[in-house]
This record gives C-alpha cells, structure tokens and sequence, in this order.
C-alpha cells in the first residue's frame, strides 16, 4: 500500500514533474513581481542554467532513490508473486527516471549498512535494470482494461514503459549524452509490439480528447496515482481573480500555441459560461478575454481592467495577465492524475514506425490519432511533423524534456541561454556527491 500510495510523488508541480517540464519549450515560469521567484529555481530550469545545488534537482534525486529502494526491501520480504511483480515495475519506474534525469543511478541493498557506498550503474547497466525487473514482471501482472481509475498496476503499464525504454534506447546507450543517436530497428519493432500489446488488452482512442482528464475517461488510461489530486495543474496556472482562484504561475509560449489548428480538439473547450460551478473556465489553451461563471467579464483585480491572457509572455518581469494558460484537468469533472495513457502509447508507436522507416504504417497510424482529434490526414512525414504530433499530443504531461532530447530540440528551445551539451544530464546533487564516492560529477558541472 505504501509503495502505491508513495506514487503520489508525480502529481507535484515542483521536483520531478519540473525537471521534465520547465526545461521544455512548451511552458514557461514567469515571475511577476516577486510572485515565483523563488530563488530562480523555475527561472533556472526553463534557461537550463542550474547547478548542482538546485533545489527541485536535489529533492527529485532524493524522493526517486528512496522510493527505489523501498521497492528493494518489499521484493527482500519474502512478496507474492503479484506483489514481486508489481514491486519490480515501480522500481523499474522510478529507476527509469533516474536514468533519464542524472545518467547514472546508486543502488543500495537492503543488507547493506550506511556505511557501504551505493554502488552506481551507467545508464545502459540502469537501461539493462530496467528491462529485466519489467520482463521478469510481465508475467504475473493482471490484465487490466481502461479505467477511469486504473490505480492498479498491470500489463498494459509494463509494456508502457517497455516502449518508452526501446524508444529511447539509443538516447541511454549513445556515447554522448547529446548524441548523435542511432535508432536501431529491431528496437523500434519492439517499442510496436509493446504498444500493440497494450491496444490488445482493450485500449483505444477517446473520440473527444479532454474526456481523458476526466471521471469519464473509458479508452485510453492506462495507470494512474492513488493518492496525490490533480489539482495542482489548475491552481498552478489560473489566474488569483478566476474561481477556483489560482497560483498565477506557468504558461505555455506563443510559438507551441502556434503549432496549433482552431480545429484541432487538443486546442480546447470554450468555457460554458451558464452559470454553474467553474463554468467560466475552458479547457485546453486559455487565451483573451476571460469570465466569470455567469458569463460576465473578469476584472482583473491588480489592473482594473478585463482579464485578458495574451500570447507574448516574458520569463522575467511579466504583468498578471501574460501568457497563454492550459487545462486539461478541469475543476469541475477532473478524473485521478494520469502517469499512462493510450494516447502517448500511440505517439511512441508512430515515432518507431517512422524512425524504422515504415512510412505507410507511420501515416496509417498518425492519421488515425489525428482523426480522433479532429484533423485532416497527413501524406508525409518529417522528424519536424513527428516531433510538433507529440507536443500536441502530450503537451504539460511532465515528458517534454525526453522527447526534445530524442529529437535533438533540448538545446535549441525557446528561452534557453546556456546551450551547452552538458545540459542534457542534470549535475549529480552536490549533497549526493559527498555521501557517496562512487558517484562522479556529469561533465559540464
């Protein structure tokens, strides 16, 4: 139970979620005043100019590592089979994080005292791990269909993040971390047969994409946290004078917005305005004018005037109403927070299909997604179409950061000042570094 319930840890807006998110391009920490200063921890991220003392780097390294070795000692209790299983996906899980944020990841046994140093393993060792713990663990999982509140681990789950690590195999295992990268076929063939497995036991496409983030999601949700509300990634963004009043913090940045079609159901909901709870509030992009429930205009209780978001934000010194702002869970209908979703399984199978080069089975399958979500069929495809799909399709869901990687974007994002390869690793936390000698500095810290 505490295993499930320490899960909770993905749905904070800090730590672990703005690693993978803050530093992408497609949402932004503006200060306004002095509101989200923060001693620059968000400002940081978003220019990738962090440093081993950062404090969400610091306190993901820590909640991810403990959390790991909680799943050392269930699996050195003596579980049954279901339990050794599921133990061995969550470690596998937060491992995987490690992996992808640090590069390299301690392991500390449960026989051993505070006086041995962890050993550390190199991201394909870490990369290998992960593999084993979830091949060995498929077995014994349940099969699961798509639920609303898939809290439960299972098979679909494991071969999610099977995909994800053959996906970004060549990412873990290239002798850079900055690549190049070589997207090796049969490991692509392998991320399809993950993702076709999951369409197997059940899951599908939701005809109207925001039903996703709601109590009534029937075909895509995967996994999601037991503990731990979604609430977060309302109050992180609305506005203080919307109801629910709000943080006033993140938005996306004009050029994603952009990216866009108005046709597009990924693009949002227009607000219902007839008068019922958080009726003033669409979903998706929220952008100009905004209301009150009743429909009326909403003053902005700083400036005096309507409340209007506009398109251009600035990262420092921004007023009030800068910057587009997104939902996707809503307050009034919003379901259990997503960790897995059949969308972004779809996405990874489309990505191994074109780096394999199957280009009619890469078009049959992003055409179908984008059938769902109310655009027109696509006759080519590029990295560039590829990679713009995937920001569409999984924007503010906590990966960003993964995907500019594999796509060779992580350094040229919008707002980034230091664009050193370096970056693509986060510094090992200096408090980290002291307690255990077996971990060495990434290059560039």
């Amino acid at each position: 139970k505490s295993a499930y319930a320490n899960m909770d840890v993905f749905t904070d807006l800090a730590n672990i979620y703005s690693l993978g998110q803050h530093s992408s391009s497609d949402m932004i920490p503006p200060t306004r005043g002095v509101d989200w200063v923060d001693n620059v921890v968000w400002r940081t991220l978003d220019a990738h100019t962090w440093d081993p003392t950062h404090s969400w780097a610091t306190t993901a390294w820590n909640q991810l590592n403990e959390r790991a070795y909680n799943c050392n000692e269930i699996l050195a209790s003596n579980p049954s089979a279901g339990q050794k299983a599921e133990a061995q996906f969550l470690r596998a899980l937060y491992t995987s994080y490690v992996l992808d944020l640090w590069g390299q990841v301690p392991v500390r046994q449960v026989t051993e005292g505070a006086e041995v140093n962890p050993k550390v393993l190199t991201r394909v060792e870490a990369w290998g791990s992960c593999v084993k713990d979830l091949e060995e663990a498929l077995p014994a999982l349940d099969k699961i269909g798509p639920s609303a509140t898939n809290t439960k681990i299972s098979k679909a789950a494991a071969n999610y993040l099977l995909a994800q690590l053959y996906l970004n195999k060549a990412v873990y295992t290239a002798a850079a971390p900055a690549g190049p990268y070589t997207f090796d076929k049969g490991d692509m063939d392998k991320v399809v047969g993950y993702c076709n497995a999951i369409a197997a036991d059940g899951f599908s496409l939701e005809d109207k994409y925001f039903d996703n983030f709601t109590k009534d999601a029937t075909k895509e949700i995967i996994l999601t946290s037991q503990n731990g509300s979604p609430s977060n990634r309302w109050f992180m963004t609305l506005h203080y004078d919307q109801d629910p009043s709000g943080w006033n913090g993140f938005t996306t940045l004009s050029d994603f917005y952009a990216k866009f079609d108005k046709a597009d159901q990924r693009t949002g909901i227009a607000p219902k305005k007839d008068g019922s709870k958080f009726s003033g509030i669409g979903k998706g992009f929220l952008v100009g004018d905004q209301f009150k429930d009743n429909g009326q205009a909403l003053i902005d209780s700083r400036s005096q005037s309507q409340l209007s978001f506009t398109p251009n934000v600035l990262l420092a010194g921004a007023n009030t109403a800068m910057g587009i702002r997104a939902i996707k869970y809503h307050p009034a209908d919003a379901g259990k927070y997503i960790l897995m979703r059949n969308g972004g399984a779809q996405m990874m199978k489309i990505e191994a299909y074109h780096r394999a080069g199957k280009t009619a089975e890469a078009l049959a399958s992003i055409n179908e997604l984008r059938a769902k979500r109310g655009m027109p069929a696509l006759t080519a495809l590029t990295d560039a179409i590829v990679f713009d799909e995937l920001g569409r399709e999984t924007y503010w869901e906590g990966s960003a950061r993964t995907g500019e990687i594999r796509f060779g974007k992580f350094l040229t994002g919008t707002g980034v000042e230091k664009r050193d390869p370096s970056t693509v690793l986060f510094p090992i936390p200096a408090a980290a570094i002291v307690s255990n000698p077996n971990l060495k500095q990434n290059p560039g810290y």
